[in-house]
């Protein structure tokens, strides 16, 4: 959730007492405008597992929170000087992740993402969850005005593509229109914050939802997660999710076996 600075003491406290009523697992947080040596300052009771990666000025800044009711433990963690994105893999309850969180800049987006992605390319893979404020829809339905991607939009799609990446959002509500972030410059609503999964991992992801503003400008993302221990207790209620027929690769590969 892009929480548009946290330098204000009251705005700390706000947010630790969202993220208390809230109670995730995983909480991943852009913008934060932490400088190297305020990262102390965002404390949250039951989150002491905190991850940064912030700039020398007070501006940009992401933050991944884990709870201390989970098992985790941090095997690579990865993040840019300028406080723009930070990647955590490790172990939670013996499961592996990684999470990617970032806070692309407002100008240059898509370009910035997509060759964040083709640098770690490496790192990506089938437990990787990627989160953030990308500063930019990812498809006309993400927009209020309805306007169609532009070249550097659908150049990103095509990165996320050949990586079997998919907006999970997306997946799930395929026709829905519903926003994270409104343009009083420009009188428009818009999804540019996301979440973003592999295509063979859709079966882990249980449900997603955009959760009303509190704390800034822009609503957060909030995704449930079928833990191995789940999808095993009902292993033998196997059942095909018919919102997976509305992603075209799934479509593809169809018509291939047939």
């Amino acid at each position: 959730m892009n929480v548009n600075g946290l330098n204000a003491p009251l705005k700390r406290y706000r947010t630790a007492e969202w993220i208390r009523t809230h109670q995730p697992t995983i909480c991943c947080l852009q913008e934060t405008h932490l400088t190297h040596k305020d990262s102390h300052k965002l404390k949250v009771k039951g989150w002491k597992k905190a991850f940064h990666a912030n700039g020398h000025q007070k501006q940009a800044g992401v933050a991944i929170l884990i709870s201390d009711k989970t098992n985790f433990k941090a095997t690579v963690v990865k993040r840019d000087k300028e406080g723009h994105y930070i990647m955590v893999k490790g172990l939670v309850q013996q499961e592996n992740i990684t999470i990617l969180n970032i806070y692309a800049p407002n100008t240059g987006a898509p370009k910035f993402i997509k060759q964040l992605l083709i640098d770690l390319r490496n790192e990506i893979d089938s437990n990787t969850i990627i989160v953030g404020d990308f500063n930019t829809p990812l498809t006309a339905l993400d927009r209020s005005s309805r306007q169609k991607v532009n070249k550097e939009t659908m150049d990103l799609n095509y990165t996320l593509e050949q990586m079997d990446l998919t907006d999970i959002y997306r997946t799930f509500h395929p026709t829905t229109t519903e926003y994270t972030f409104y343009s009083t410059a420009h009188g428009i609503f818009s999804k540019i914050d996301h979440m973003i999964g592999h295509k063979t991992s859709l079966n882990k992801f249980k449900k997603i939802e955009i959760v009303s503003r509190t704390l800034s400008d822009h609503s957060g993302i909030k995704l449930k997660i079928n833990s191995k221990r789940n999808l095993q207790n009902h292993a033998n209620t196997w059942k095909l999710n018919n919102l997976l027929l509305n992603e075209h690769w799934v479509k593809n590969e169809i018509k291939m076996e047939m």
